[in-house]
């Protein structure tokens, strides 16, 4: 244990570089939280437009921020490589997607009417729909710019400038999404309309502020950030052909995820209510398991960059390890005390709509949790250490694959021709994620990433 605590890849390496990510996540998501908290105390018509507006801006923007993200293991390897000029050539190309990306986005403008008629919502939540979405999709080039921006200090293992800078981004987006929203001091009552220009807002905050800690003279000298800014043919489609499938399957995995909510709400509000307090729940697992899965990937990118792939096996070794036993605590808190952890979302509204039947059922769906939640550490390390080679296409055919073939289809079917109920579903989704855990594994051990990479071939670096 004292021996793998120290050393490349060591307990010390992973959680150095992997904590401020898992922080960084946490910003995110306590940005999200409040957002949501705030239109929920402002009014019933807001926060029933946030959500399937937020998710289905999110669904699209997710595919440009796959590959924009993917920067990180470009990053990674030209560092591990020694190559440092290659490092600003590249940032660069992440920069000119990102344009791209924004032109992209902003006309989506234009689909939000259409969109969201088809939902069959109330005329004034559908308003109300419209207005969040084009204001996060009129923004949403600021969303991909920030993790191509991050990338540069990311993919060097300087996660603590990226935390901070997200930090920074929190602190601007909280009380400037409360005054807007209800119109404080000298701020006008903008209500959704504000709440959305909040969130781009903290996001070009977060963008402007690493821009500012990368374009200097001192960094141009170092990596080129300046003076390498021309478009790089080669490494941008490099960039394509590997984010692309990055891209494609956090979209699927996006869209298999809401697919299966909005599946389960076929089975009536009760069903729905505990699904998503169980999956609200479950975040307390699955996010400190993102930041693990970025650092994994950066750490196994800086290994092979420097071709030294045991490097990349010891911190993939050591990130199970600490992942698994924390997930094996926090599956053990699921199965002891459900009650207590179900008892925090418990409001008046859910009190006069049946509380104990979503009580009961939310006991078993978080059983459902803590089991699957032990594969889900093999699914994110071992698809993360894999991209962090390149091995993006088999990650993208086998969620692809599995999510439709295991989970969204056979609950349709379920669903809609079987009668299933609640539990069946969950069946579902429990299975598709062991599956995929097992066969990333299995990809891992397989050891072909081990030849792999996102970068041009050089000189080997070997051992003294």
């Amino acid at each position: 244990m004292f021996d793998r605590w120290k050393g490349p890849g060591g307990y010390r390496h992973v959680l150095n570089v992997s904590l401020p990510l898992v922080v960084s996540m946490g910003s995110l998501t306590l940005m999200l939280f409040t957002d949501r908290l705030f239109l929920s105390r402002y009014s019933i018509d807001t926060i029933s437009a946030a959500m399937p507006a937020g998710i289905a801006s999110f669904l699209f923007i997710s595919f440009f921020m796959g590959i924009a993200g993917y920067l990180n293991v470009f990053v990674a390897q030209y560092t591990g490589a020694g190559r440092k000029e290659r490092v600003g050539a590249s940032l660069w190309q992440g920069i000119y997607f990102s344009i791209g990306a924004y032109f992209i986005l902003a006309s989506l403008f234009w689909i939000a009417g259409p969109l969201f008629s088809l939902a069959g919502h109330s005329p004034e939540i559908r308003r109300l729909e419209v207005i969040y979405f084009r204001v996060l999709i009129l923004g949403a080039g600021t969303s991909v710019l920030g993790p191509a921006l991050a990338s540069f200090f990311s993919g060097r293992g300087l996660t603590r400038v990226v935390m901070i800078t997200n930090l920074m981004g929190a602190g601007i987006n909280i009380p400037l999404d409360y005054c807007l929203i209800n119109g404080v001091g000298p701020f006008p009552e903008l209500g959704i309309l504000g709440a959305g220009i909040a969130t781009i807002t903290a996001h070009a905050s977060i963008a402007l502020i690493l821009a500012v800690l990368i374009f200097n003279k001192k960094n141009d000298r170092e990596f080129g950030v300046i003076r390498h800014r021309e478009f790089d043919r080669d490494v941008f489609v490099r960039l394509m052909r590997f984010g692309l499938p990055n891209g494609i399957q956090f979209f699927i995995d996006l869209f298999a995820i809401t697919a299966f909510v909005f599946l389960v709400g076929r089975l009536g509000k009760e069903a729905l209510a505990a699904t998503n307090i169980v999956f609200s729940i479950s975040t307390l697992a699955f996010l400190p398991m993102i930041g693990f899965g970025l650092g994994v990937s950066i750490l196994v990118g800086q290994a092979l960059g420097r071709n030294r792939p045991w490097e990349a096996e010891t911190a993939t070794r050591s990130t199970v390890h600490i992942t698994f036993c924390y997930m094996l605590s926090v599956a053990m808190i699921f199965v002891i005390a459900p009650e207590w952890l179900l008892g925090l979302f418990r409001t008046r509204a859910h009190v006069t709509d049946n509380y104990e039947d979503i009580l009961r059922r939310g006991v078993v769906l978080l059983r459902f949790v803590a089991f699957y939640s032990l594969f889900d550490t093999l699914f994110i390390v071992y698809a993360s250490a894999i991209k962090g080679a390149g091995d993006t296409r088999f990650v993208m055919w086998s969620t692809g694959i599995l999510s439709l073939g295991i989970m969204v289809i056979p609950v349709y079917i379920a669903v809609f021709y079987l009668g299933a109920g609640l539990y069946s579903t969950w069946t579902a989704i429990t299975a598709y994620i062991c599956l995929a855990g097992l066969l990333f594994r299995w990809r891992y051990f397989q050891g072909k990433w081990k030849t792999m990479r996102v970068i041009e071939h050089h000189p080997p670096i070997l051992e003294s």
